[in-house]
Parts: structure tokens; sequence; C-alpha cells
């Protein structure tokens, strides 16, 4: 057989078994510490699915070995061999080892437990044999135990002698070799028997599509327990061989619409090493630029593509523009994410055919099951429910990697899923839009959104008038992501009807589809003809309407829009009263808003002549807020504070007439190293 035992490493287990030692006690609490461990052992249930021997073996021993400690606990000895104490000490840390074990295989993936039977069984009968080992050498003589308990020594001693090293279950073995076999006819693209499949996942136990989704999350979880890729893409093998059963066994899943999110992101505590300095949000992609600094992919593109060539955080020029994946950052994020339940594409495996990690298996099973779904789809008896139900599976596997969204693509997935884009039903409409945003995130799949017949104007009609606000913040996501092509955000940037949703939106829905919308308005904002756009259609106004609750994103978007929108911009900002609001900013915004207000600023002054430096001197107390950022912002906001002193200055001094040029720029870090704070 061509998938041999070792296609699937060792499971790694936690903690590792080196790390087991035994507390540091006196022998008679030794003893009872014993006693309650092996209870601890001896009340685990048996493994009902796999392993039931081995288990089953282990747990009948140490119901015997905690008999035989209570009956030391219960008649102690008054000076105790040291040798007995060495067996104290070692037999702890085997019956650790057993719990471990137990409940380890009693928790994790069935199929991967599965994979794992004979170095798991393995592991079972090397324990019995240390157990046995121990109880040779326990010194009973010495302790002058009883004849009743002498007995029970020997009876666990026979016990562990006559464990066959053979140790696993022929039923296991033979189950394991037909999901072998099965995984390398889909590696030969050949499509499971129905009925062989059944039949297998009925053995494991996997008889709904509910126990099928767990053991996929199961699997997933298993995928970070993997250092290599090949390890990791082994197992994105079995997961796609799950999912295929549950579409084919038992149909698709029933849509969840209650939340768009298991939990959100903003609800969680995020750690500040995850968050990108730019945006303040979880990093989903992070990368490493030139100075070292770690940012959101999308985010750190956005700011390089509107013609910065600094780093953001540090400020200082960046040598190039490449951008390296920050592996190790990226994993740890998706470890929390899993804890935490946060949704996290951390199941993406790099198998492309030039690479050590190609796994062929895995991406014939993801195409059979894309196949199937787009398959049902067409077939015209298809009731509502059932339709929902498989455009349901099609978003969850478009949100797993980028395989699964090619293969949609390919299968023809988006023109059938135009159609339901317009559907009532609120549940399918979220679904259709959601798999088209997810399909969005692999490059090659935004050409096909923009130039497939109606899937852009259905995402459009879904942003003006969806069904749901959680349909209009995922078409709204769509367009963000299809912005991070330039000529796309050109394109998109020249639509009224587009620009008018996106403000509507931001100004009306709840958190996170305002937020969705936002994050698109910034995207357009980085096109000049895009932002005469937003200008015309009232961005100013809904920034000015949306301060207070979404300060970091309402500033980000007036900065871009005064700085790339021209005088039209300034006029807007000017007569919607921004000059107060932003030094409220200032004043009390975080660091981020506080940067884009001082920039903001500073465009506002240089592009709106002297009468918009008055404005701003008139506010009371503007200067001393701008000395504090100077002495305690960061090092972006402290260079634009020190410009927009330098500009106040001047003003002051009677030069009101001249436009400022991006030489005040270049001076003013050298004005804010020279200056005092003020006591």
């Amino acid at each position: 057989m061509a998938v041999s035992d070792e296609a699937f490493p060792a499971r790694k287990r936690r903690p590792s078994l080196g790390a087991f030692v035994s507390p540091n006690l006196s022998d008679q609490k030794l003893l009872q510490s014993l006693f309650v461990l092996s209870q601890e052992v001896s009340s685990l249930q048996p493994l009902r699915i796999l392993l039931k021997k081995n288990s089953s073996s282990i747990i009948r021993k140490s119901r015997l070995i905690s008999v035989l400690f209570e009956e030391l606990v219960r008649n102690p000895v008054n000076v105790s061999p040291p040798s007995a104490a060495l067996c104290y000490e070692e037999l702890y840390i085997v019956l650790q080892r057993m719990k471990v074990l137990l409940e380890d295989c009693s928790t994790c993936s069935r199929m991967w437990l599965l994979m794992q039977i004979p170095s798991i069984s393995s592991s079972f009968h090397h324990l019995i044999i240390e157990l046995s080992t121990l109880l040779d050498i326990f010194p009973a003589r010495e302790l002058n135990l009883s004849e009743d308990v002498d007995e029970l020594l020997n009876l666990i001693k026979k016990q562990c002698s006559d464990t066959a090293a053979d140790s696993v279950d022929a039923g296991d073995e033979n189950l394991r070799a037909e999901v072998l076999k099965m995984l390398e006819n889909i590696k030969r693209e050949i499509v499971p028997d129905h009925s062989k499949l059944r039949e297998i996942f009925e053995r494991l136990n996997l008889c709904d599509s509910a126990s099928c989704s767990n053991e996929i999350e199961n699997l997933e979880d298993e995928v970070q327990n993997q250092d290599d890729d090949k390890s990791k893409a082994d197992v994105i093998a079995l997961i796609g061989l799950v999912r295929y059963a549950k579409c084919v066994l038992h149909g698709a899943s029933t849509p969840r619409i209650a939340t768009r999110r298991q939990k959100s992101a903003a609800e969680a505590n995020i750690p500040a090493d995850f968050r990108c300095p730019i945006t303040l949000d979880l990093m989903r992609d992070p990368v490493v630029v030139s100075t070292g600094q770690t940012y959101d992919r999308s985010s750190i593109v956005l700011w390089i593509e509107s013609g910065h060539a600094t780093c953001p955080k540090t400020g200082q020029s960046l040598a190039h523009t490449q951008l390296i994946p920050n592996l190790a950052l990226k994993n740890l994020i998706a470890m929390w994410c899993r804890e935490q339940r946060i949704p996290f594409e951390s199941t993406e495996v790099n198998v492309k055919p030039n690479g050590g990690a190609f796994n062929k298996t895995a991406l014939e099973a993801i195409k059979m099951t894309v196949s199937f779904l787009v398959n049902k789809l067409t077939a015209s008896s298809q009731t509502a429910e059932v339709i929902d139900r498989l455009v349901y599976e099609l978003r969850v596997l478009a949100k797993t990697d980028s395989d699964s969204r090619t293969c949609i693509a390919d299968a023809g997935a988006l023109p059938l899923l135009v159609k339901f884009l317009a559907s009532e039903n609120p549940s399918l409409q979220i679904n259709a839009v959601t798999t088209i945003l997810n399909l969005s995130i692999l490059e090659a799949n935004k050409a096909r959104i923009m130039e497939t017949d109606g899937v852009l104007n259905g995402v459009i009609e879904v942003l003006r008038s969806g069904a749901t606000w959680e349909a209009k913040g995922n078409a709204a996501a769509t367009v963000f992501s299809l912005t991070g092509v330039h000529g796309y955000r050109k394109k998109l940037g020249r639509k009224t009807r587009v620009v008018k949703a996106l403000l509507d939106l931001a100004r009306e829905g709840p958190t996170n589809p305002r937020r969705d919308a936002m994050v698109a308005i910034l995207n357009l904002a980085g096109d000049r003809e895009a932002v005469a756009k937003l200008v015309e259609g009232g961005v100013v106004d809904m920034v000015g309407e949306v301060m207070e609750s979404m300060v970091e994103e309402a500033v980000a978007v007036l900065e871009l829009v005064v700085k790339r929108g021209g005088l039209m911009a300034i006029s807007a900002a000017y007569h919607g009263d921004m000059m107060k609001k932003l030094t409220a900013v200032l004043r009390d915004g975080s660091d981020r808003a506080r940067e884009s207000a001082a920039a903001t600023l500073v465009n506002m002054c240089r592009k709106g002549g002297s009468d918009m430096v008055a404005e701003l001197a008139a506010i009371n107390g503007i200067e001393r807020v701008v000395w504090e950022i100077m002495g305690a912002g960061t090092g972006r906001a402290r260079r634009k504070a020190a410009t927009l002193l330098r500009i106040l200055r001047r003003w002051a001094a009677g030069l009101i007439g001249e436009h400022f040029s991006t030489q005040h720029s270049a001076t003013a870090l050298d004005i804010s190293t020279r200056i005092v704070l003020p006591a």
C-alpha cells in the first residue's frame, strides 16, 4: 500500500512524558497521594470506540493497585526501607502517565487516534511493562505485608506479565487499514464507495452531521500540534475525508444564523503583540517589513499603496517593500484564537506541487467535496432549506484554505451563488454573500468575482438593501477585500451606489457592519477619484456623526480624505466643525487616533490657508495639547505635532499668506528634539 504507517507522525501529547515528576513528600504522604492518583485512574471510563482492550486492561490493573495502596495506607509501616520510597516515586510517575494517556485518547480526534493505533497501543504496553518491573522489585518482604496484601500484589504481577506483546486490537487495525486504503484511493482520484464510507464512520460513531463537525474541529486542533508542513498536510487530508463524508452521508449542516461570529475579536482581550500597530485589530496575516516591525498584511499593503515610504511605527525609511510572513507569530495567534473560540484560518498549509508539503490526498478530497456540493446545487428538485445548507457548506469550506477557494471557483460556484444573493430567505442571502467574501480572499478569485456576470452587482445590491445587517456587513467586507487590488479600487470608487451604501451602513449599522463599512471606505480613500466621490457623498459629515463611537476608524478615514481630497475636502471639514472635534481627539484619543488627528490638522492647515490656522489657534488650550503630544506621543504623532506647532508659530508671527511646503515637515523633527515641555 502506498500510504505507510509512517505517513502519520506520532501525536504530541501535552504535557510531554518527560515532564512528569513525583511529589517531594514523606513516605506516608506519598502513599496517600498514590492511593488518590490510582483511584483517579480507576475512575476513568474505558475508551468506547477504539483501543477498548488496552484501556480496559490498564484501568483494571489500576483498580487492583488502588486496593493495594489502600491497604498500605491503612496499615502503615513504622520505618520504610529506602527501596520502598524509590518504588513509590516511580509508581507515581507511571500512574500519572497512565492517566494522561487515557485522558488524551478520550478527548482527541477519533480519526487521528485511529491513525495512531500502533504507537498508542505500544505506549499502553510499555506502561504495563514498567508497572510490572516496579512491582517485581517492590520490597514486599521488608514491608512485612499481610498475607492478603501479598496475594494481591502477586495477582497484579501475574496480570502484568500475562499482557501480550502484540496488544493491537485486530478490529482497530483492520479499520485503520481500510481508512488508509480509502485515503490512497482518493489520492488516485477514485471516489469512495458511499456504503463503505458509511460503514467506517458508523464504526467510529460519527453518525450525524454534528459529530462529524465536532470531529473536524478536533482535527483542526491536531493541526496545531504538528511541527512541520508535511505532518499538517496529512492531518488536513483526514479533515478532507471527514468533511466529504459529512456532506455525502449526512447532508449539509444547518446554518447558524444567530450571530456572525462565534466570538468577535473585539469581545476578547487581545494580547498587545497580536494587534496590528496600524489598525490595532487582531492580525490575521502578520508580515515583517524591512525595519523588523510586524503588521497585518492588508494594513501595511494599504499604507504602502497610499504613497508612504516609511515604517508606520518607527518612522524609518523602508529599504524595500518586500513583506516577509511572520509564521511563528501567525501560529501563536491561531492557537490563541482557537482557545478563545474566535474563528481563524489556522488550518491553511502551503501544499503546493513544488513544495515538500504537497498532499494530493487533501486536495482531491476537497475537489470531491466541492463537486458533490455544486452538483447538488444544480439539481432542480432541491428545497430552499437544502439549498441553504449546501451554500452554508460552501461558505465554511471557502473559509478554510486557498485550495478550497480555488476548487470552489473552478467548479463554477460563482454563477450559482448570484441568484441566491437576491433571495428572500435571510439565511440563504447571508450564506451566499459570505461565501463570495471568503472566496475573495484568494487574489485569483478577485478577478473572477469582478468579471463573472452579476456577481459584483449582486454584492452591491446586498450592500444597499440586504435583508439583514449581517448580510450588508459581509457585502461591505467583500468590497473591502476587492479594493485590495488597485484597479478594482478605482472601479468600485467610481460607483455612486457603492459609495452611498457604504456611507449609509457606516452611519446606521450595528458595530460590526459599521466597522466593515469603515475599513472599505478607508481602502477606497486611497484613490483620489474615489475620494472625490466620497466627499460628494458626504463622507466628512458621516465621520463627524460616528466620531464618538468609532473614533480611530473615523479619524483614519478623515486623514486620507483630507490628504487626497483637495480643497473640496478641506472645505467640507472646515464647515463640519472638525477642528474642535480633532482637538478633542488630540486631547483624549488613543495613540493611533492622536496620530491621525494631528496629521489631519497639519494637512487642513497647510491646504486651507490662514483662516484654517486662525480657527485652530483660537481653540482654547490647543498649544498645550500639542506640547503634550510632542512629549508623550508616538514617534509619528510627535513629528506631526511639531509640524503643527511650527505652523501655529508662523501664523502668530504674521506669516499668514504663505503655502506651507513639505520642508516644514522635515524640520519639525529637529524642533521637537530641541523643545523642552513647559512646567
